[in-house]
């Protein structure tokens, strides 16, 4: 039975810190594991991160300029097919205005362009209008349930 008499910390638990600087028995005496010398043995000789001592850091050294495809990229709104099956009844439209309206597209996703992926095979005849891009598994889910891509 546990009581405060025998109460035990787990194996572990505490460990001992490393005394250093006394006396070499101890393992760390003399240099106390800083090494010969130099500014990081001294008692406040912390550098920053990306100091190089006397050199212009690398950071700064790297050109920044540059081509970035952020400004230029395409965003679409996902839509999967596993969604789509779930939400819309056979030989319905799949268009912007019935994915908000079933909940499928919702703030800024409602601007951007429609992009459908997935590739679950589709169990219903569904009439696709209006939609940016399909990938090709999407595609053939589609063909094959016999539905329609406009």
């Amino acid at each position: 039975m546990l009581t405060l008499n025998n109460l035990q910390s787990p194996k572990g638990a505490n460990k001992a810190t490393k005394r250093l600087g006394r006396g070499q028995a101890s393992g760390q005496g003399t240099q106390a594991g800083k090494g010969h010398k130099g500014q990081k043995a001294r008692k406040s000789g912390h550098v920053r991160s990306g100091f190089e001592g006397n050199n212009l850091p690398l950071y700064m050294r790297l050109p920044k300029r540059g081509f970035n495809n952020v400004r230029f990229a395409v965003a679409y709104a996902e839509v999967t097919l596993e969604n789509i099956e779930l939400k819309f009844n056979h030989s319905e439209t799949v268009n912007r205005e019935t994915l908000i309206s079933k909940g499928l597209l919702s703030g800024a996703n409602k601007s951007l362009q429609i992009k459908v992926i997935g590739c679950i095979p589709l169990t219903k005849k569904l009439n696709f209008e209006e939609i940016s891009k399909f990938t090709k598994n999407a595609l053939v889910s589609i063909k094959n349930s016999s539905g329609t891509v406009k």
